[in-house]
């Protein structure tokens, strides 16, 4: 049985703020959250100025694919954040769902990036203090 909680971050494109935020969790909680990211219209490819951000971070982003939002996926995790999207995300009782409210990167240089960056990785910071409280 996992006992590892269960993060599913979802935007619509699945190329920017999912990605850097499941980036962040996976790299700070360091193997303790099973973490996955979906887009409701996943682009094909990730926003090259969201893997630059992340890369100044220590974070390697160059090979994630946006991945297509399934009912699979909600179904299986424990959190579900969604950030621009959250009507299109099913909703199933015994979940907990968070909107994080973020500027979209989309078309933006590495510049305008940072700054959802930094946001995202102080909410991932909470979250982690949340889900792993003893840690």
């Amino acid at each position: 049985m996992n006992t590892k909680p269960y993060v599913l971050f979802v935007c619509v494109h699945n190329a920017g703020r999912s990605q850097m935020a499941a980036a962040f969790l996976q790299h700070l909680a360091e193997g303790q959250v099973e973490v996955r990211s979906a887009g409701s219209m996943p682009t094909d490819r990730v926003n090259p100025a969201a893997v630059e951000a992340m890369r100044e971070e220590g974070i390697d982003m160059s090979t994630e694919i946006p991945k297509i939002l399934t009912t699979e996926a909600v179904q299986a995790s424990d959190v579900v954040i969604t950030m621009g999207c959250g009507d299109t995300c099913p909703i199933f009782s015994g979940k907990r769902y968070e909107d994080w409210k973020l500027d979209d990167p989309a078309g933006q240089g590495v510049e305008a990036v940072r700054p959802i960056r930094d946001e995202i990785r102080t909410r991932v910071e909470t979250l982690i203090g949340e889900l792993l409280p003893l840690r």
